[in-house]
């Protein structure tokens, strides 16, 4: 079972373990820490009987959220645990009164992309050579709120 839940201090380690086997510029351990100490950052983790398999980064700002981070740890994959994790931060982010979640995916990470589109977000621009390591285009994708 599965247990979403806040993320703490004690987490970024796993987190940051995490990044690095997903995605070719990582993010520091030490972005995580500073995240948990931001009072606009939303960071949930996905516990499974005590060991971190996944987690979300929203960064909130009045009526607009930023999709900033999701990942899942590889052997985690393919089980609905990053829709669920998708999911948690969408309704999290709707109890805080926001309207629209903005996020940048990789153009050719079809994975992600089939998510995010199934989750109701849609392409709306592009941002040229947004991603280092290899260097390639980011869409720009938004979700709006349920009215």
């Amino acid at each position: 079972m599965v247990v979403l839940r806040k993320a703490l201090p004690d987490d970024v380690y796993a987190m940051a373990h995490i990044e690095h086997a997903a995605f070719s510029d990582p993010w520091p351990a030490s972005g995580f820490r500073e995240l948990l100490a931001a009072s606009a950052a939303r960071v949930t983790i996905a516990d499974r009987a005590g060991t971190i398999v996944g987690y979300t980064v929203m960064m909130i700002a009045a009526d607009e959220a930023e999709l900033a981070n999701i990942a899942v740890r590889d052997t985690e994959r393919g089980l609905g645990l990053g829709r669920r994790l998708l999911d948690a931060a969408l309704a999290a982010a709707v109890g805080e009164g926001v309207r629209w979640v903005y996020l940048e995916v990789r153009e050719s990470n079809a994975a992600a992309r089939g998510l995010y589109t199934s989750a109701g977000f849609t392409v709306i621009g592009r941002r040229a050579r947004y991603y280092d390591k290899p260097t390639e285009d980011a869409l720009l994708m938004r979700w709006d709120a349920p009215a």
